[in-house]
């Protein structure tokens, strides 16, 4: 009986070192993967840099960036337009709040209801 016990020892020992020269392997295939996969992510890269640099050249050609004039500072007529463009959008936003904050007591209301019940 001792013998069977010693050479279960000796099969789990041989078994062991399988495991470990297995797991060095698929470190290893891992690495190369790595490597591959690092030579993937650099190709997109140089695709999406390529892209940007086109879509930056769409641009340039067809919209160009307005340029700001010092002098629309001093401008009333111009000062009051963009007073007015900010006006309608704090208008809009002030409804799309009290949409939100009427949605909110509702549901907290709907909320506080049905424990009750």
């Amino acid at each position: 009986m001792g013998e069977t016990a010693e050479s279960q020892k000796n099969e789990d020992k041989v078994e062991k070192k399988e495991d470990k020269h297995e797991k060095k392997e698929k470190h290893e295939d891992g690495d190369e993967k790595k490597e591959e996969g690092e030579e993937k992510s650099r190709d997109k890269k140089k695709q999406k840099d390529k892209d940007n640099k086109d879509k930056e050249d769409k641009e340039d050609g067809g919209k160009e960036k307005k340029k700001k004039n010092p002098e629309d500072k001093k401008d009333p007529a111009k000062l009051r337009a963009k007073l007015e463009k900010l006006d309608t959008k704090i208008q809009a936003l002030n409804q799309k709040k009290e949409e939100i904050v009427k949605l909110l007591r509702e549901v907290e209301n709907n909320a506080a209801a049905k424990p009750s019940e």
